[in-house]
């Protein structure tokens, strides 16, 4: 029996019954995947930060339409000095129960995104302490001079400090931790435009209208109501139907006959996320693979193997359908630190694999673990199919095996893969957010939070370390583009291609595009 989750807000319902009726607007959407968990601190997934978007809410966030950072429940700022940024905070914001928002909450929701069982730490990165300053302020210092505060700031949410406590949930879930259950897990209550009224894993979430939020929406959505559909046939079958009037994640096969249909449109964009694998280059020895006493994703050749028996032309044609950007790097155009060099990709050369596998002492080539997810990126699971083949020609057997994101981000993180596929997107965009999560070594204070391979190279870790704390914008940056030069040439990972987005809805729905492939939720119309 599957238990049903839900949280209403006793003083909101009032507060509804109370105010001028509001014509209903239900927004009925659907994607591939489901969160795992409405703990705003416990898993790292752009499809869950921005669910929990519309909930929860930042002290600074971007402008959908322009991109620029804007002051949500935080007012205003200054750089008091190099290392100390002062935040002002909005006044009469209410979370949903009633209760006020105060600096306590705010230095308390940053505290706890710091916390050892957290996700965000690569958004908390060089922040040495957050300080009350009065009811209204708070000071958040900084060990060194940090240029990417603010936009680290747009990915932290803000939690009632009193409800935490008097629910037990005062340190995030960990997420690795699959028997673990926490309130904060299956319940919400922030200050957003929107309030958690059900939730029904894998099956239906409903949130509704929240009447005493501070802001003023430009949409007109009293409620919205998410079904996470696995099957792209489905998904498509329930937006033809109208079922649902927007579909995030549309599969590329079915996008010519989309556009075509006069009763809805496709809204493209290129996304600001890196499809790549990952390698365990840690173990000494893989398990389930044929080779005993060794790793073979420890040598550099056998890496370079792999990226170059790849035909990524190929891939971007016939798998991928034109949704893809070829790419060489981590990152994507929009982020800082990207440059044509370290885009373009070396060619696919299947002999040259080949040779190089011999090389490395592997002429038959060997058996790997290969593990991908089914229903979070686009043609996720294809991709990992048409590379297993590819691999196959040059003599590596990958044994694929795919599960759902709920269970295959907490079995990454466990370092439970040999090669594992990752999309990577850049809330910052700015070049350090992956060069330390992916590719600096496992550490602490964010460094390599997401370095689930647990590659590790000294001479990359003291660029990246030198970039962390260099205050110069034009050296900054070139110590950016050297570690990911570096992390190419050592082939940390194994880059694939941009993600180029489409959005498949009704013609009467009106909703804005953004770069990392969220819904803004105050912008949004059914018309």
């Amino acid at each position: 029996m599957r238990i049903k989750y839900a949280l209403v807000c006793a003083a909101a319902a009032a507060a509804m019954a109370s105010t001028p009726a509001v014509q209903a607007k239900t927004f009925r959407w659907a994607s591939a995947g489901e969160i795992s968990t409405w703990d705003i601190h416990s898993q790292n997934n752009a499809l869950q930060n921005g669910i929990h978007a519309a909930v929860y809410e930042t002290l600074v966030y971007y402008n959908s339409r322009t991109f620029k950072i804007e002051p949500v429940l935080g007012a205003s700022w200054n750089q008091v000095t190099p290392t100390q940024l002062r935040v002002n905070l909005r006044q009469n914001v209410k979370f949903h129960d009633g209760s006020p928002f105060t600096a306590d909450d705010a230095v308390y929701s940053l505290q706890r995104a710091m916390m050892k069982t957290s996700n965000f730490t690569p958004y908390t990165a060089g922040i040495d302490r957050v300080v009350k300053v009065n009811s209204n302020t708070i000071d958040i210092f900084t060990k060194n001079p940090n240029p990417v505060l603010l936009n680290q700031l747009t990915e932290l949410r803000m939690m009632s400090k009193a409800w935490a406590e008097k629910n037990n949930s005062v340190e995030p879930k960990d997420i690795r931790n699959v028997t673990q259950e926490t309130f904060a897990n299956r319940n919400a209550m922030g200050t957003g435009p929107f309030m958690l009224k059900q939730w029904v894993p894998d099956q239906r979430m409903v949130m509704e209208r929240n009447p005493n939020w501070w802001g003023k929406l430009e949409g007109n959505l009293t409620e919205i109501v998410y079904t996470p559909i696995k099957s792209e046939a489905t998904r498509v079958a329930a937006l033809l139907s109208g079922e649902v009037d927007l579909v995030l994640d549309p599969s590329p096969q079915d996008l010519a006959r989309l556009r075509n249909n006069g009763n809805l449109k496709v809204i493209d964009g290129v996304e600001s996320r890196t499809i790549f694998f990952g390698l365990d280059t840690f173990r000494d020895e893989l398990p389930g693979s044929n080779v005993k006493g060794k790793n073979p994703l420890k040598d550099q050749r056998v890496r370079k193997a792999l990226a170059q028996s790849i035909d990524i032309d190929s891939l971007m044609r016939v798998t991928m359908r034109g949704l893809g950007q070829a790419t060489g790097t981590l990152i994507a155009p929009q982020v800082n630190g990207w440059n044509e060099d370290l885009h373009k990709r070396a060619p696919f050369d299947l002999e040259g694999a080949k040779k190089l596998l011999a090389e490395a002492g592997y002429p038959q080539g060997f058996e790997v673990d290969f593990a991908c997810p089914n229903n979070r990126y686009i043609n996720d699971e294809e991709i990992c199919q048409a590379v297993t083949a590819m691999w196959a020609r040059a003599g590596v057997r990958a044994k694929l095996r795919t599960l759902p994101l709920v269970t295959y981000f907490p079995m990454i993180q466990r370092y439970e893969a040999s090669i594992y596929m990752l999309g990577w997107g850049v809330p910052t965009f700015d070049a350090m957010y992956s060069l330390q999560s992916l590719v600096r070594s496992v550490g602490t204070d964010g460094d390599g939070n997401y370095n689930v391979g647990r590659f590790s190279n000294p001479k990359i870790d003291a660029v990246i370390d030198r970039a962390k704390v260099e205050t110069d914008t034009l050296v900054r940056n070139r110590r950016l583009v050297e570690a990911l030069q570096m992390s190419k040439d050592d082939v940390s990972h194994i880059p694939l291609h941009n993600q180029i987005i489409p959005w498949a809805m009704k013609k009467n729905v009106e909703v804005v595009h953004r770069p990392d492939n969220r819904i803004d939720w105050r912008l949004v119309s059914v018309n």
